[in-house]
């Protein structure tokens, strides 16, 4: 059960490890793009690809939806990313149980958007966690936790590729437990508990009296999406990428612009913004579009 890419690169795992899978559940297609064309899921094509039966309810509220995965008699269920709260009663059918890969180090980072906000936080660590799943949301007990660094210039998309094949390999290992017999878990400490609510574009403004190291942390935890914004010189930009650097200003001040960036001060420091995009404009290194656009004095 997944929808995602993280979920798509877990399920190739399971295939590419032998694992007999007997049905594949994912979110209904949506329209997506300008053109608001149907597309599907990436767990959708993994699973076409490989000519496994896919299901996509809307939810499990539904009798008949119940009892179409439990006709499918599954000895246990996989659960990666896949946006829809499973009840009780879906919990129940697997006799060993729903596992789930969570992208954090549980109890930190509860919720939709966990890497991000770990990213955000300027966290130097995160990982990828297996538990069984309960009716309340990222709760259940844990079964094991893969950790890793978090680069300091890394961005919540290149870290969620890293994590997906650490949660692939983590959900691997587990199902390969599970197929020997019980697997033991630990309660999760509520002490711990954090939570990392899902993303909106009220996170994407800048404010340039904050920290350069806060600023640098929001740019890459947005991306790539939503994408930290800013105005320069009167335009309209979403910031991609940048670089903390040395310089002082009142915030806000552009300082220069360099061969490899814009150099804007901030509250304490300065950042260097290295690749961005002008409303209406395509991506491109701050350089080469302020050659094009001077900016003025």
């Amino acid at each position: 059960m997944g929808t995602p890419e993280i979920g798509a690169v877990c399920l190739q795992r399971l295939i590419d490890d032998g694992f007999e899978i007997v049905g594949v559940y994912t979110q209904p297609d949506r329209p997506k793009g300008r053109g608001m064309k149907t597309a599907f899921s990436p767990v959708k094509q993994t699973a076409l690809a490989h000519g496994l039966p896919v299901f996509q309810p809307e939810n499990f509220r539904e009798p008949e939806t119940v009892e179409a995965l439990r006709a499918l008699q599954p000895d246990v269920a996989a659960v990666v990313a896949y946006g829809r709260i499973l009840p009780q009663r879906v919990l129940d059918i697997p006799p060993k149980g729903c596992i789930n890969i969570h992208a954090s180090i549980l109890p930190q980072y509860r919720g939709a958007a966990p890497y991000q906000w770990a990213v955000l936080d300027g966290r130097e660590e995160t990982g990828v966690t297996a538990m069984y799943l309960t009716a309340e949301m990222d709760a259940g007990d844990i079964i094991e936790i893969s950790r890793t660094p978090i680069h300091p210039d890394e961005t919540a998309g290149q870290l969620l590729e890293r994590l997906a094949q650490l949660g692939a390999a983590l959900l691997s290992r587990t199902m390969a437990r599970l197929a020997q017999g019980e697997v033991a878990a630990s309660p999760q400490d509520p002490s711990g508990v954090s939570y990392a609510p899902m993303l909106d574009k009220t996170l994407c403004p800048i404010d340039w009296k904050k920290p350069a190291r806060q600023i640098h942390n929001q740019v890459r935890g947005l991306n790539p999406w939503p994408v930290a914004t800013a105005t320069l010189a009167g335009t309209h930009f979403k910031i991609y990428s940048t670089a903390v650097v040395s310089g002082e200003g009142a915030p806000g001040t552009i300082l220069g612009l360099t061969r490899t960036g814009l150099r804007v001060a901030c509250g304490q420091g300065a950042v260097e913004i290295r690749t961005l995009q002008a409303e209406g404009g395509k991506r491109m290194a701050a350089p080469d579009y302020f050659r094009g656009h001077p900016l003025e004095g």
